[in-house]
């Protein structure tokens, strides 16, 4: 399947598709809205940076408790659930008089909430698309999110600069809401992918059982790291420059968006197969350039051309759908987007951090650094297995 048109004929695709770019337009307006009332009522980067990135801190906890649900519910009713959840949550953030620490409370449990939201969307996506539409399927709902990024921080930011953050909060509960009603209305009810009581004990011997693999492992970490320290640098855009921050949003978004275009639909396979590394330090480097305090026309320049990068997911993703059996594809892509969740939590913590010591400039430059050397230590380590037989998938259901 090469065709976005043929994508779209395909039934659910169109209202997966939909009700996804809502839900991810209201967190788009929702993030940089929170992090802004909690910069004006503390003025610290740390809590700035956190207040940003708190759900997918609570990603971790999901993805060792609950991620094994992601093939053993059905899909209609968990995405409705979801979004419903977040447009409550996001309200709530919106009342007068709330301290920082409820703040961050609401924001951790919508966190764990949407922890499942990641297994149970792509493993439908992966089951209503043929095996080889998956990657060109993926890749649109990921130029969808870049642009649904630039519209929402355009619009996000307007409201904040121009209203106040709790308006963008509002509007962004309303999105959820909508997403919602979307999915409840547009998706058919189909059964679990997988039998068996969601539990503890299910999730941890699953996760234990995709961890086996090496190939799975290398796949599993250079989603979760290279990336998720280059959000870091994201989180501390808002501190880097509070009044252009919605500016250099939506450079980033516009940046992936031309990666995913790149990756998905003009690459060859042949090519595109070999690029993951070579993007992972495109994705990286520019950011290297903040240690010289560029302006905000360089530095928005630097963002666009580093987050073509972020088209590296979707090689990686190709790889571990290549090494995964059916019955495991949803908890593989939850426990994908949990881990890479919860890395951006915890590198927008250890980057507003290090801004708290030094400043926004340096911490941004020190994280693109750790990229860049996870990016080298896992290109190492492929080049090892691969010098190895790989080993078969596992084909038992846990």
């Amino acid at each position: 399947m090469r065709s976005y048109q043929a994508l779209f004929r395909v039934p659910e695709f169109t209202p997966l598709f939909l009700s996804t770019s809502l839900r991810w337009a209201a967190g788009t307006v929702a993030g940089p809205a929170l992090g802004t009332l909690v910069w004006m009522g503390t003025g610290s980067p740390l809590l700035s940076a956190v207040s940003m990135f708190t759900p997918q801190l609570a990603q971790v906890v999901g993805a060792t408790t609950l991620l094994s649900a992601a093939d053993r519910i059905a899909p209609r009713a968990a995405l409705t659930l979801i979004a419903l959840t977040y447009a409550v949550g996001t309200a709530a953030l919106t009342l007068p008089g709330l301290p920082v620490a409820a703040l961050l409370g609401i924001s951790l449990a919508l966190g764990l909430v949407a922890s499942l939201g990641g297994g149970v969307q792509w493993g439908l996506l992966n089951e209503i698309l043929p095996k080889d539409g998956y990657l060109l399927g993926r890749s649109v709902f990921n130029m969808a999110n870049g642009l649904t990024q630039v519209a929402g921080f355009a619009v996000g930011g307007v409201l904040v600069a121009v209203v106040s953050p709790r308006a963008a909060l509002l509007l962004a509960a309303l999105l959820y809401l909508l997403a919602a009603l979307g999915t409840r209305l547009g998706l058919g009810r189909r059964p679990p992918r997988a039998s068996g009581r969601p539990s503890i004990r299910a999730t941890w011997r699953a996760n234990a059982l995709l961890w086996s693999d090496r190939s799975r492992r290398l796949t599993f970490l250079g989603l979760w790291l290279p990336n998720g320290l280059v959000v870091g640098c994201e989180s501390l855009y808002v501190a880097y420059a509070p009044h252009a921050a919605g500016t250099l949003f939506a450079c980033a978004a516009a940046g992936m968006f031309v990666g995913d275009v790149l990756v998905g639909r003009v690459l060859p396979p042949s090519v595109r197969s070999r690029l993951a590394t070579p993007l992972l330090v495109l994705l990286a480097a520019p950011y290297t350039l903040f240690l010289l305090r560029p302006t905000v026309p360089v530095a928005a320049v630097a963002v666009t051309l580093a987050s073509v990068g972020f088209g590296a997911s979707l090689v990686q993703q190709e790889r571990l759908m290549a090494h995964t059996p059916d019955e495991l594809s949803g908890h593989a892509l939850g426990l994908h987007s949990a881990g890479m969740l919860t890395m951006q939590g915890v590198a927008a913590t250890l980057a507003g951090t290090v801004a708290q010591l030094t400043s926004p400039a340096r911490a941004m430059t020190t994280m693109a650094v750790a990229s860049l050397t996870v990016t080298g230590l896992l290109a190492l380590a492929g080049t090892r297995r691969r010098s190895a037989a790989p080993a078969p998938a596992p084909s038992a259901t846990p």
